[in-house]
């Protein structure tokens, strides 16, 4: 083991504590995304508090610091912690559970936050020992389209300096705490959701040949747009096509004279996202036509696919080896969840890894996005001690 390799390990065991207090601090206090003001300022005063001069108000509520080493301009590697919070109240009996009610981290963003302010913190401590600059940054709407990324890029957080890499890690409630999951090439998909309102005329149920029918209409094109992924994808292209509310709004004998769909569009492939789209509404009109109806579908574009670049995730794959031992490093498969972080991915050198929290003999099993999830917290020394690792290590490569 490396001196600096020790010292990042010790440091990062002499600050879980901060870390921890910060996490519970966070998971108290949840916000809503593009809502995160005070999340916003705790991070602005934290790095503050290390002598950084965080700059505020990036995309309403982004927060931008940096790290400088030797040779500042020689390498800059960017770091993203995700901020926002949930509208899901939190089922959790614990001392740090949510205070607002209705809002809840359970996503694990208070976890990114605290850890990524852990790492800016031995990475401060440790700036006379790495070449280049870290480039903090701490988002905002991750969960919420158009996606915190999207704008923070557009006003520019990848330049003024540009990374030459963006690394991003997120907790992982099915890798158990200890171990780090890795994927090269594409990893996440992208996200579009559906919203299609189909219109006849409606009327008395027992008398359907006076009606025009949208619920049979609505109920044909469902299935009919499944014949999209089977007949018209290549099998080797991930895809999925997920309506998950229906609502036709009639009664036994009353049909209504519209329904409205919602669902969900992912892929791998953005020729692919564009050619299903343009089909599935091309069919989707076509057959409430052919019935006597009409459709509107409407289609709000979400996240790209999120790629990790294979030479950049198999440094870091190597380092997270060197870190944790190869034993704690494990292989992810593709997700067909959608990350924001994507939008990184798509114009600069990516990698997002995945830290395990998981532990079943605690009962520490719910997976993101519920009322009962929660970390392992020996996580909070992994996550920071391993990011100014891996940081470190690729800004020192020769």
């Amino acid at each position: 083991m490396s001196d600096l390799h020790q010292k990042i390990k010790l440091l990062a065991k002499d600050y879980v504590a901060d870390v921890t207090a910060n996490r519970h601090h966070l998971h108290r206090n949840p916000e809503l995304s593009f809502n995160e003001h005070k999340t916003a300022r705790f991070v602005a005063d934290q790095l503050r508090s290390l002598g950084l001069e965080p700059q505020e108000g990036v995309a309403g509520t982004g927060v931008v610091a940096l790290i400088e080493g030797r040779n500042p301009s020689s390498r800059i590697v960017g770091l993203r912690a995700d901020m926002d919070a949930l509208p899901i109240h939190e089922a959790n009996d614990v001392p740090y559970k949510s205070q607002v009610p209705g809002v809840m981290h359970a996503c694990g963003h208070d976890v990114h936050t605290s850890s990524l302010l852990g790492t800016a913190r031995i990475l401060q401590q440790l700036r006379g020992e790495f070449e280049g600059t870290v480039k903090l940054v701490f988002q905002p709407a991750e969960e919420k389209a158009p996606g915190g990324a999207s704008l923070m890029i557009k006003e520019g957080v990848l330049d003024n300096p540009k990374p030459t890499s963006m690394v991003g890690q997120h907790v992982a409630p099915n890798v158990p705490v200890g171990k780090i999951g890795f994927r090269e090439g594409m990893y996440m998909a992208s996200t579009d959701e559906l919203y299609l309102t189909v219109k006849g005329k409606g009327g008395h149920g027992a008398m359907p040949d006076q009606l025009i029918d949208p619920v049979l209409m609505a109920s044909h094109i469902i299935v009919a747009l499944q014949q999209i992924i089977s007949r018209h994808r290549k099998p080797a292209n991930p895809s999925v096509l997920s309506f998950g509310r229906f609502i036709a709004d009639g009664v036994t004998n009353v049909i209504p004279n519209e329904v409205t769909i919602q669902g969900t569009w992912r892929c791998m492939d953005e020729e692919w996202r564009e050619e299903g789209l343009r089909k599935m509404k091309k069919m989707a009109e076509g057959m409430a036509d052919a019935m006597g109806g009409s459709c509107e579908f409407e289609v709000v574009k979400g996240y790209p696919f999120l790629k990790n670049h294979p030479e950049l995730t198999r440094r870091m794959k190597a380092a997270a080896v060197e870190y944790m031992g190869a034993e704690n490093v494990v292989d992810l498969d593709l997700w067909m969840a959608g990350e924001d972080f994507a939008f990184y991915s798509q114009v600069v050198d990516a990698c997002f890894y995945r830290l395990g929290t998981r532990n079943e003999a605690r009962g520490i099993i719910s997976g993101v996005h519920t009322p009962t999830f929660d970390i392992d917290e020996e996580a909070l020394e992994i996550g920071p001690g391993l990011m100014s690792w891996l940081a470190i290590r690729e800004l020192n490569q020769r």
